[in-house]
């Protein structure tokens, strides 16, 4: 049960993250893995909107492995 609970609580997290994601893409024009390449090649300004979609970057990455883990441990 508390696995369960985990697990949703991590696909919601993930969705919610998977969203702020799109909204950046679509108010910069541009996909999360370009502006990731151009944000740490410093192409671009450092603000604070940009700060927050890194962030979010990072959040989806970590979430992600989260969800694996706990995944496999399901399986095991």
């Amino acid at each position: 049960v508390a696995i369960q609970s985990e697990l949703k609580s991590l696909e919601i997290g993930l969705r919610r993250t998977q969203e702020r994601l799109a909204e950046f893409e679509q108010r910069f024009s541009m996909a999360s893995a370009e502006f990731e390449r151009r944000f740490l090649a410093r192409e671009l300004n450092e603000t604070l909107d940009f700060i927050e979609w890194l962030g979010e970057i990072k959040m989806l990455r970590l979430l992600e492995r989260k969800l694996s883990a706990l995944k496999e441990t399901r399986i095991d």
